[in-house]
């Protein structure tokens, strides 16, 4: 099912229930669980101490009301006092409930947050869930801002309901023991607490009308939030490729394509508009109609002496309350649309992990993978190895290949093939069969060919992903002499965003540089120097050699050249039918 080019789900409730389903993990199985329980227990009793409150102030307006009625001093003293204690207790138990719901707020919200950052960031997830389709877009906004919203208004919205159950179970009660009966029109036949008939009737057609006014809202909201996403995924991508962007003078192509998303937004608030103008208008009505009507339909009582201005003042605040309690989903409305679609793109953002880790076989299922172990055996073997594109467009068939503990390889070719061996290799190629055996004993280290350096101190970025506290300071400058760029050693203690101040060269030496400073057994490297020329790849990798003697080396790059003596084997890949492959 589609609105607005945007898919929704099937079923509202299929969203619910796993989405109770994760309320019930966080119930049962934080880490905090019992101060969890403890909170929601304390916030069920303040909305029941709120309730009675509510009860409590109805009784206190008909004494006022008789007590104006009949002229009576003494008793409006004792009013007064009552109130002020009314008042006293009113605001304690709103500023502790207040307190307990943003606890419990905030705390589904961190466990929530960590369990799918979790999930996220396990076993490269965050980069494989790009490569494969469904409802998982912008995965940090669904982190950041929806579960914000799920958790945050779902927890609103079971208080509020918990507070309108309550109040509509009081005082139907108390209408029925105020309002007495009243003829119907014509006959002798009396209707036995006919306001609380009027209640439901009052409320009961407020909300059909409401809800059918209401629907086009829920749409308008999950487009709105899609599109908002989109926009902030858009300009954060700007930002990420500033630089490139400045280069080809792409500013004008890109301003266009930021106009165009922000178009989008526009189309989606202003459909969004549309679709609260006939609510909030039928909301208006019904809210300022609503204080008047009972006094309306229980002023004849009242004119014929049945009732005391104080039994009249309680049985029509009793209707307001009554009909505000069947009111919930109405008033409720905006709340629920924005909650259900926070619900529904987290809920597919973790059907988007699931689909991933059955693909992936990591539930012990998967039949058509790439199979990664280890063996008891210090070296790195490839066998039948198949790789495909996305298409389906096979790149590597049947390869068998063992890499032995200090060899140095050098593997070059058409670089669909290479980069897919390099990404299966560490796990995050998700189209191929085939086994994979890791050496025992040893990581293998990935070089990319752009490191990963996020903000923060030099001295963070270059121990990463260690913390950098546990390296000596001679250590780290040792590191950077080795990789060419000692002249960063006195910018250790400085914080900038890196990845933006250095060039692409020197990003890539750090890059190295953390390869001398982890000292690993097995490093695989992706053009991790391809913004080098072909001689000052050979010196830093000759100097790596020197320094890690017996490491293992296996280098994609694009020099062909083989210098004698440093490389144990070249190999070179092509796909299936368009080439050759050799030792």
């Amino acid at each position: 099912m589609k609105a607005d080019g945007i898919a929704l789900p099937r079923s509202g409730l299929r969203s619910g229930r796993r989405f109770l389903c994760l309320a019930v993990d966080y119930w049962n199985n934080a880490g905090n669980k019992w101060t969890v329980r403890g909170a929601s227990l304390l916030l069920l009793v303040l909305t029941i101490a709120q309730v009675v409150l509510a009860i409590w102030i109805s009784y206190w307006h008909r004494d006022l009301f008789d007590a104006l009625e009949n002229r009576q001093r003494t008793e409006l003293f004792r009013l007064v006092l009552t109130f002020a204690l009314i008042f006293i207790l009113t605001m304690a138990v709103t500023a502790l409930h207040l307190t307990a719901k943003r606890w419990l707020q905030l705390d589904w919200r961190r466990w929530l947050t960590g369990l799918l950052l979790d999930r996220w960031l396990a076993n490269a997830h965050h980069y494989r869930l790009q490569l494969v389709g469904g409802e998982h877009d912008n995965p940090d906004g669904r982190i950041a801002e929806d579960v914000k919203i799920a958790t945050e208004v779902a927890i609103g919205l079971a208080h509020s309901l918990l507070f309108s159950v309550l109040i509509l179970g009081s005082f139907v009660d108390i209408l029925l023991s105020v309002s007495g009966s009243a003829p119907l029109p014509g006959t002798s036949v009396s209707i036995p607490g006919y306001m609380v008939l009027m209640a439901f009737l009052y409320a009961g057609a407020g909300s059909a009308l409401g809800l059918t006014l209401g629907r086009p809202l829920i749409r308008a909201t999950n487009r709105l939030q899609t599109v908002e996403a989109n926009l902030r995924f858009g300009l954060a991508r700007m930002r990420e490729h500033s630089e490139a962007i400045a280069l080809t003078h792409g500013g004008p192509s890109e301003r266009r394509h930021a106009g165009r998303l922000f178009a989008d937004v526009g189309l989606g608030w202003n459909r969004q508009t549309l679709a609260y103008l006939g609510i909030v208008s039928f909301s208006t009505g019904y809210g300022t109609l609503l204080p008047v009507f009972p006094i309306l339909v229980a002023a004849p009582q009242y004119v014929a002496g049945i009732m005391t201005l104080g039994l009249l003042m309680q049985a029509a605040q009793a209707f307001q309350r009554l009909t505000s309690a069947l009111s919930w989903p109405i008033d409720n409305l905006g709340e629920i649309a924005r909650c259900r679609a926070s619900i529904y793109r987290v809920i597919t953002f973790c059907e988007g992990m699931e689909r991933l880790e059955r693909e992936a076989g990591e539930d012990g299922h998967g039949a058509n993978h790439i199979e990664l172990s280890r063996t008891g055996r210090a070296e790195l073997e490839m066998r039948r190895l198949c790789l495909d594109n996305a298409d389906g467009q096979s790149l590597l068939a049947d390869f068998n290949f063992v890499v032995r503990h200090g060899e140095r390889i050098l593997v070059t070719g058409d670089p669909s093939v290479t980069g897919a061996l390099f990404k299966a290799v560490a796990g995050l190629w998700p189209w191929g069969r085939g086994e994979v055996f890791l050496p025992a004993g040893h990581d293998i280290v990935f070089v990319a060919q752009r490191p990963y350096l996020h903000a923060g101190t030099l001295r963070a970025v270059l121990a990463y992903p260690y913390p950098g506290g546990q390296y000596k300071e001679s250590v780290l400058h040792w590191a950077l002499e080795c990789a060419g760029i000692g002249w960063l050693q006195s910018r250790l203690g400085d914080s900038e965003d890196w990845a933006w101040v250095l060039p692409l060269r020197t990003q890539q030496r750090l890059g190295i540089a953390r390869l001398f400073l982890h000292q690993p057994q097995w490093v695989f490297i992706e053009e991790a120097a391809d913004a080098f020329d072909a001689r000052d790849e050979m010196v830093a990798l000759e100097f790596l050699h020197r320094e890690l003697p017996n490491a293992t080396l296996i280098n994609i790059s694009r020099h062909n050249e083989r210098p004698k003596g440093f490389y144990n084997r070249h190999l070179t890949l092509y796909p299936p039918g368009s080439g050759h492959m050799e030792e």
